[in-house]
């Protein structure tokens, strides 16, 4: 079964045995037998293995993976080394250089963020290459939904960035008064310009963060050398 090596282990274990998360593995069993699916197998729980629970202190909602040849690799928004970064993440890299002075890396890999606490959690963690939405309602939602859930009974005070329709749809779940909610319109190129374009939520994050006495994030990604 899944293994995180934190304290997700723990927290979720009994998820991982109910009869909705059972049903989804048959699911993708047979996708991943049959199609071509995204993530790497190995890489769907990324986001929980490299940021643990106690360490969140920003979470950043996707919908689902980048559906590309070799662009998901776990983490919502970001894509590996060497994989040109598509236009979300453009636009989000720009937001960051327009609110923060961000200097914009040579690639679209976002793990440096998650070792300082940001989580990039996609509400939905695999898909079918092609097909944006293949893998809802198949299961993944309840499971997400519960991380969000215990990451909303923590006391620690967090940062939630919810960009677009259905990042926000999990509102209702953030009920702890400690957290704070941004909200505005998806990075996308549809919907950047309607309001996610000068949200400042970088700097509001960081804001909010030494407020509570907490390190701030280091929004910088290292570029890095193409050694072929």
């Amino acid at each position: 079964m899944v293994k995180l090596d934190n304290e997700w282990d723990t927290l979720l274990k009994d998820e991982f045995q109910k009869e909705y998360y059972l049903r989804l593995r048959e699911f993708l069993k047979n996708e991943y037998a049959h199609n071509k699916i995204h993530p790497d197998m190995y890489d769907i729980f990324n986001a929980l293995r490299y940021t643990s629970y106690s360490d969140v202190k920003v979470v950043i909602l996707g919908q689902d993976p980048y559906h590309g040849e070799n662009q998901a690799h776990g983490l919502c928004f970001s894509v590996k080394k060497g994989v040109t970064p598509p236009p979300s993440l453009k636009n989000i890299f720009q937001e960051l250089h327009e609110d923060i002075g961000f200097e914009i890396p040579n690639h679209g890999e976002l793990t440096e963020w998650t070792k300082q606490g940001v989580l990039l959690l996609n509400t939905v963690l695999t898909v079918r290459e092609g097909k944006p939405n293949s893998h809802a309602n198949h299961g993944w939602e309840i499971l997400t939904d519960r991380i969000i859930s215990l990451l909303n009974e923590r006391e620690t005070p967090m940062v939630f960035l919810l960009w677009g329709r259905n990042a926000q749809s999990k509102i209702p779940l953030i009920t702890n008064p400690k957290h704070l909610i941004l909200k505005c319109a998806h990075p996308s190129p549809l919907s950047a310009y309607q309001g996610f374009f000068g949200c400042h939520h970088f700097s509001k994050t960081n804001a909010f963060l030494e407020k509570h006495d907490m390190t701030s994030i280091d929004w910088k990604i290292t570029s890095y050398v193409d050694k072929q």
